[in-house]
């Protein structure tokens, strides 16, 4: 018997993505895609790469006759939505906003949400009923981080990561409009992040002592490109290099997504798919550890999914078998 799924916020890029993986997914029926500014009309009418995939059309209201429910609407809303809905025991959340990413905000009333990085917290995952979904630049900082943090080896981490314009949403504003975009790049939000937060959490869970040398400094850019994060992070250490690539590797041997390389790493090599990609470099005594994701998929969607396959007992690669967009 399939997974009945629903989703909440369907319009936007990362609704978008979903909705592709869900249809495409073997054991997966989309029960309803809800969106109240766009009920009635056809999903392909708004995703136009959906033109022959689906005549499925948006839904008006939601029901709670599935399994498994998404929420893809803007941040806070599916704290909302939660608070204000009876909704069964039986039915799972994923919510990939930030509403219940933190400690503090996991805890809603009696559902209990996981943090649902799976190289993290894989066991948890598969017999949760709730999942908070990482956000995009938090996954690609900690996949790039956690095997250090395994080892007690953070100190000090000056970051650095470009993001495509995919990661401002669809909503227009000055700095994402294509002529603003082209050509162009900007720091923003520099070391005030709201991933910071989740980052943090997420290492101490592995060095406790980590906030307490330093933290992670990290400057966000927006860069002239649609799809894709880069991540370098720099950061002392005592480690040869190939000591360093032995702790990755062994860290993410069972990793259905996460791959380390000897290679220098960019951004063809993940963009449409689920995977991270890590490349090390030593200098002196400063180690760079460099990790690339899509920002939609394994920073968002792909990852979703990737939660439900483990809720639901299915191998973490169903209906995640995407091949990068190299050329």
């Amino acid at each position: 018997m399939k997974i009945r799924a629903g989703i909440i916020g369907g319009a936007g890029y990362t609704g978008g993505e979903l909705i592709r993986l869900l249809i495409n997914h073997p054991q997966v029926e989309l029960s309803f895609v809800q969106s109240g500014s766009n009920a009635g009309n056809p999903l392909h009418q708004v995703h136009a790469d959906l033109l022959g995939d689906t005549d499925q059309t948006f839904a008006a209201t939601h029901h709670f006759d599935i399994d498994v429910l998404f929420f893809c609407a803007g941040h806070g809303e599916a704290k909302k939505f939660v608070q204000a809905n009876d909704i069964p025991a039986t039915v799972k959340l994923i919510d990939i906003g930030n509403d219940f990413r933190l400690h503090a905000d996991a805890v809603q009333g009696e559902r209990t949400f996981i943090y649902g990085l799976p190289e993290l917290n894989k066991a948890q995952i598969a017999t949760a009923q709730n999942i908070a979904n990482p956000g995009c630049f938090a996954t690609a900082i900690q996949l790039g981080l956690l095997p250090l943090a395994k080892a007690g080896l953070l100190t000090e981490v000056y970051t650095t990561g470009i993001t495509g314009s995919t990661g401002a949403g669809q909503s227009l504003s000055a700095t994402s409009h294509f002529s603003w975009r082209a050509n162009n790049i900007q720091a923003y939000k520099t070391l005030t992040h709201q991933h910071l937060g989740e980052i943090t959490e997420s290492l101490q869970q592995l060095q406790s002592s980590f906030d307490k040398v330093g933290g992670v400094n990290f400057v966000p850019w927006r860069g002239d490109f649609t799809r894709g994060i880069f991540i370098s992070s720099t950061l002392p250490c005592d480690l040869e290099l190939a000591e360093a690539y032995a702790l990755y590797e062994d860290f993410y041997a069972g990793a259905a997504f996460t791959h380390v390389t000897r290679s220098a790493v960019f951004l063809k090599q993940v963009v449409n798919s689920n995977k991270c990609i890590i490349q090390l470099e030593k200098i002196g005594n400063k180690l760079v550890v460099h990790s690339v994701i899509d920002n939609l998929l394994k920073g968002a969607s792909g990852q979703a999914v990737q939660n439900m396959n483990l809720l639901f007992g299915l191998d973490e690669k169903t209906g995640l078998n995407l091949k990068a967009t190299y050329f």
